[in-house]
């Protein structure tokens, strides 16, 4: 079984280095796989000083990467019920207890598949690589199709990035500047374990290990997302941008009472987030922390960004209370709310979204209140509440033709649409369409399709004329009485 085992990773690292070479990021040439300390084969009893200086303080960045996991690994409360360990008798983060190694193992070595999916090393056989979705100092996100054909992306230590690079320039140690490297991955496989939500990417497995048995190499599989879009976003229909921030509200929520604690994101950027299926998910957690701030006073406890500075009160406990929460929501507003939230928002909710502008942007509102607010804009949005104003009367001066479509259409477009060729817009009922078409002077007609948003609304498709109707048992198109078609059905 090892040495099947050994096989599989071979394959699946084999792979990893034909990409590597097609992109110029990763090694160059199998050769490196294992080097290290051969390059003191020959060495002098002052370079073997040197050697063993490096390796110490090449030991105690390991060591001290380690500490930073085990408080993660630690079991929550549910894990201590189930395993009969109260408070007084749960290890301490600075305790190399039995229950750390054995948690530590099975980050190492893989052996909790039973809780992503079954995917390990044996998975990555045969997979083909499809595009490079990213690389950074640390890390390198590769999307690739298994042997079956389901897409996922894979993260792995970029052998060519900033943090490998300056780590070979220390301590000359290619294998252990691959395991230093490698801790960041481990920790988010740790994370992501710990922080299962919707609205976290969903971590399917790990390989860990190489070719040769020896550690360092960490290659964590992941769900296949598309990176966020801000550009793209920004020319969305209102209804695709709140969602991406009631996503992420939802989110932030969670990280304000997970079993880790109250959880920070550090590195708070777009590029942290990705969509699936249209859902935000967050992708990167190699800088989330559960710590809190230790303070002596108020003064101790300032959340300082470019534009704006904060501080919140030092607790009798010596901590800044609240502060990961409120460091997230004054991001979430000025990376997210700032750009998204505002513009083009239907305008019977344009005070409830001012509102929530006003209350983040300054801090005067915690994440449950957030949530809160945000929930309550969705209430009104999908149930049409909002719009108690039209005037019922406005749907009168259309005719109605059910069971039918349009052909022949003259299109014009508007801005921001579903449809790049014409105007889409989601809307409650055919009372608001009207409402839409009216205040658009192009405006002739308009036709409710089966088609639905993922709030439930409605899409219509509005147009200046059009030449024919033709059969349709999911469409409905409304003509002004002003206005008829000017041929027959056909």
């Amino acid at each position: 079984m090892p040495e099947m085992g050994n096989s599989l990773r071979a394959a699946a690292l084999l792979a990893f280095v034909v990409l590597s070479i097609l992109v110029s990021l990763l090694i160059s040439s199998v050769q490196q796989f294992g080097a290290g300390i051969p390059h003191f084969a020959n060495a002098t009893p002052a370079a073997d000083e040197e050697f063993a200086s490096l390796r110490g303080a090449l030991i105690y960045q390991l060591n001290e990467r380690r500490k930073e996991i085990i408080p993660l690994l630690l079991p929550s409360d549910d894990d201590d019920d189930e395993n009969g360990l109260s408070e007084e008798t749960r290890p301490s983060p600075q305790l190399d207890s039995i229950l750390d190694y054995n948690l530590w193992n099975e980050i190492t070595h893989g052996s909790r598949k039973a809780h992503m999916d079954e995917m390990g090393c044996e998975s990555l056989v045969d997979m083909q690589a499809v595009e490079i979705l990213g690389s950074g100092y640390t890390k390198l996100v590769v999307k690739v199709n298994l042997a079956g054909g389901q897409p996922v992306a894979l993260k792995l230590v970029n052998e060519q990035g900033i943090d490998m690079g300056k780590c070979l320039e220390d301590f000359k140690d290619p294998q252990g500047c691959r395991e230093l490297v490698s801790y960041k991955l481990k920790k988010e496989i740790v994370l992501l374990q710990r922080l299962q939500h919707p609205n976290v990417i969903k971590l399917k497995g790990h390989c860990t290990g190489d070719a040769r048995g020896q550690g360092g190499r960490v290659t964590v599989i992941l769900e296949q997302g598309n990176p966020l879009q801000m550009i793209q976003l920004l020319q969305s229909p209102w209804e695709d941008r709140f969602r991406v921030c009631l996503d992420l509200v939802r989110l932030l929520h969670f990280l304000s009472q997970s079993s880790l604690g109250s959880v920070a994101l550090l590195d708070f950027q777009p590029r942290q987030f990705v969509t699936v299926s249209g859902e935000l998910k967050l992708t990167d957690l190699d800088d989330a922390s559960a710590e809190e701030t230790a303070c002596q006073s108020d003064a101790d406890c300032t959340l300082q960004f470019p534009h704006r500075n904060f501080t919140l009160p030092c607790s009798t406990r010596g901590v800044c209370e609240g502060l990961n929460e409120k460091r997230n929501i004054y991001n979430a507003y000025r990376y997210f709310f700032t750009y998204l939230l505002p513009h083009q928002a239907p305008p019977g909710l344009t005070h409830l979204v001012d509102h929530i502008m006003n209350s983040t942007g300054e801090l005067k509102a915690d994440i449950n209140q957030t949530l809160e607010a945000f929930e309550h804009i969705l209430l009104l949005y999908k149930s049409g509440l909002h719009l108690d104003n039209l005037p019922p009367s406005i749907i009168r001066d259309y005719s109605v033709i059910r069971g039918m479509g349009t052909s022949g259409n003259v299109e014009y477009r508007c801005w921001p649409s579903y449809s790049q060729q014409g105007c889409v817009l989601s809307v409650y009922s055919a009372r608001e369409a009207a409402h839409i078409c009216n205040s658009h002077s192009q405006c002739n007609s308009f036709t409710l399709t089966g088609q639905k948003t993922w709030t439930g609304r409605l899409l219509a498709s509005f147009r200046g004329s059009f030449s024919h109707l033709v059969p349709d048992g999911t469409s409905e198109v409304y003509v002004k009485k002003t206005k008829a078609p000017e041929t027959s059905t056909a």
